[in-house]
């Protein structure tokens, strides 16, 4: 069945924060959350980098730009919920290296970290994969086997991640997130009734792109060692391959989600299958509280379909912010400029 006919699939997005979600529209993004004192706060943007250029929105090169800016969105999005929760952003580790060395040589330390986790995430998932199913006889089997590693190292991180207390409350903000976004797409009203009865696995997922782009990285391998005969032999330079094509596995990973996201089929079931099994993990129920937060981040972030004075009706505050009612919060103003 084509779900094409539908105008609502695949309109928004979103990505669940520290107690908060952020939502992304055709036009603008939100991230709400909600602060310990229980009033929701919002952080509103437009989308800049779609209108920049009609180039980033070709087929799979607009994948490669989503992720980028995903990954960018992804850190202003978790500033903003650090900075409303008032969650110290320095550690006292990196206290004493700014106390120890400077504030130049701290941000240098500090960037090598991130360089030197990224290379640690980078052969944990790629190249710990590739090295292990080197001994397997026979390039398919070999390239099945690697993929098959890699989707079970991802699985047993996320399974060890849920057990933070943080991660959990986090992932029950992603179920409110897939159950706001399933409500919409169906036209039914933003209530916590209506979104409380949706599924919480979403098959345009985070979680089901990256399954999907490890599906799309065994058969890229395949074609590595049928363009690159050296690399069946030479397991060094068919990582470095990998690295290379990673765009290209980005962007036809984009598109696979993308048209599962429209399309249902026995096909598209099987394919999405994996990374919706995974969701049973990185989503959990949310309560309603968190519900209002998604009601909130989706409706902000469709401005054109919900008026400004829809988006908190409804929505519990604490009997101390009432005199909000009329207007926004001094805080809320300064996060939407």
């Amino acid at each position: 069945m084509n779900k094409e006919k539908n105008p609502r699939l695949g309109k928004v997005g979103g990505q669940a924060v520290l107690e908060g979600i952020m939502m992304r529209g055709p036009e603008s993004y939100t991230t709400a959350v909600r602060k310990a004192d229980g009033t929701i706060i919002r952080d509103r943007h437009p989308n800049e980098i779609k209108k920049k250029n009609a180039f980033f929105r070709l087929p799979v090169i607009r994948g490669v730009v989503n992720f980028i800016d995903s990954m960018i969105l992804s850190f202003s999005t978790l500033n903003f919920a650090a900075e409303a929760l008032e969650i110290e952003e320095e550690t006292k580790f990196e206290k004493w290296l700014t106390k120890t060395m400077g504030k130049s040589l701290t941000g240098i330390v500090m960037g090598i970290g991130t360089v030197l986790g990224l290379v640690l995430g980078a052969a944990l998932f790629i190249v710990l994969p590739a090295f292990l199913s080197g001994f397997i006889p026979g390039e398919i089997g070999r390239k099945i086997i690697e993929g098959v590693l890699r989707i079970a190292i991802f699985l047993g991180y996320v399974s060890l991640v849920s057990l933070m207390g943080d991660i959990k409350r986090t992932f029950m903000y992603h179920g409110a997130e897939h159950k706001s976004i399933f409500c919409y797409e169906k036209g039914l009203e933003l209530t916590i009734e209506n979104i409380r009865a949706q599924k919480r696995f979403h098959p345009r997922c985070g979680t089901s792109f990256m399954v999907l782009m490890m599906i799309v990285g065994i058969f890229i391998g395949l074609l590595i060692g049928i363009l690159f005969p050296a690399t069946r032999e030479n397991t060094v330079l068919y990582v470095l391959m990998k690295f290379l094509l990673l765009p290209l596995t980005m962007g036809l990973g984009y598109e696979l989600i993308r048209f599962a996201g429209k399309h249902d089929n026995a096909l598209i079931r099987i394919i999405t299958a994996p990374g919706l099994w995974i969701q049973r993990i990185t989503t959990k129920e949310p309560t309603d509280d968190m519900i209002e937060v998604a009601i909130v981040a989706l409706k902000s972030a469709l401005p054109n379909e919900y008026p400004e004075e829809e988006v908190f009706l409804g929505i519990r505050q604490p009997e101390t912010e009432n005199k909000a009612d009329e207007d926004t919060s001094a805080e809320e103003k300064v996060s939407e400029q």
